[in-house]
């Protein structure tokens, strides 16, 4: 089965490539292993590289899944605290927490079971360790992904912590409040804009540089970068991932075709996994937004007034720097979100 073979090797790499939800592709990808699976004999199924294929194809194919019905669940979700003008607030989460209850989509679980028998046969074939309790992995970020595979894909966990506040709230005005700013977290307003870094398909005013072909290193240019964190953490999906740059290259944010007679506001989170790496923020290379600060371990939006002289042309560079010299892995000029927010006139 080597041509069979070589082509799933070839459409796991493309299972990898563009947003999960939308790759249709990882489903054609599980049909050929199970294909192959069916097939093939006894002395092949016990070899480790046809285990190590058969375990991403499945795997893949479970995350799909999951992400599907957990995107749609959280959409209801959304829907459901939309409601909460009419309806009340505390009715509105309600219904929102009974729409992201945990649910396996069909075909799931069967994915899954294979997962963990495809473990625990790599495991016997050439002790390979994919998870801590199991097979005594180092850790979760060194390789023992079978221990994150139940993770949520979706903000349920932050929404739920989310809940409890709004629940122990005195005032429905208040409550409606944290509603609202649940429903448009990512809604930077009226002549605004929103990135979400670590997501390629939202980081329109990243500024890329040479990218990885002129810069295989990643001297000059941006890359994405991850936080290393447990979702159960009450971490955003949006705080996992992030734009970084490394050593003490800037990680810049370029817009255009601002209102020259408005004023900005910025709001931003930092995100990474280096939060005690001080970073730096200036607008187009001389005017200071913030001198050098810890990210924090935590995420949580920071906001920041646009000097009108930063905006005064209709464009706009925003740069980040971390502690210049400070060597080490290079990381540490980690951002996960930014809005530019045009300020209402008073």
């Amino acid at each position: 089965m080597a041509e069979a073979f070589a082509q799933g090797l070839l459409a796991l790499e493309q299972d990898w490539r563009g947003p999960l939800v939308a790759n249709s592709g990882v489903d054609t990808t599980i049909a050929q292993f199970e294909e192959m699976a069916r097939s093939a004999t006894p002395w092949q199924k016990l070899r480790w590289r046809f285990q190590q294929a058969e375990y991403r194809a499945h795997y893949d194919a479970f995350l799909r899944s999951r992400l599907i019905s957990e995107t749609a669940q959280e959409d209801a979700a959304m829907g459901e605290l939309r409601k909460a003008p009419a309806v009340g607030a505390l009715a509105a989460v309600d219904a929102a927490e009974r729409q992201l209850e945990p649910r396996l989509a069909a075909g799931a679980p069967a994915y899954r079971a294979r997962v963990f028998e495809l473990a625990e046969a790599l495991f016997q074939s050439v002790r390979m360790q994919l998870s801590v309790p199991r097979y005594n992995a180092i850790a979760l970020e060194r390789g023992a992904n079978l221990d994150a595979i139940d993770f949520p894909l979706n903000d349920r966990v932050w929404l739920e912590n989310r809940f409890r506040e709004i629940r122990s709230v005195a005032f429905e005005s208040t409550r409606l409040q944290k509603i609202n700013e649940i429903v448009n977290w990512t809604n930077p307003g009226p002549g605004g804009f929103y990135d979400d870094l670590g997501n390629p398909a939202r980081q329109p005013h990243l500024v890329l540089g040479d990218g990885f072909e002129r810069d295989p290193e990643f001297r000059r240019s941006a890359l994405t970068g991850f936080g290393g964190r447990n979702p159960h953490d009450g971490w955003r999906v949006s705080w996992f991932t992030d734009a970084e740059s490394l050593y003490d290259a800037p990680l810049r944010l370029h817009y255009e075709n601002l209102d020259r007679s408005a004023h900005y506001r910025l709001r931003v989170v930092y995100g990474g996994d280096s939060p005690r790496m001080p970073v730096r923020l200036v607008a187009n290379g001389t005017i200071p937004i913030h001198d050098f600060r810890p990210k924090g371990a935590v995420p949580e939006p920071l906001e920041f007034d646009i000097p009108a002289a930063a905006t005064q042309t209709g464009e706009l560079t925003l740069e980040w720097t971390r502690t210049q010299g400070a060597g080490g892995a290079g990381r540490g000029c980690q951002v996960a979100e930014v809005w530019l927010i045009r300020q209402e006139e008073k």
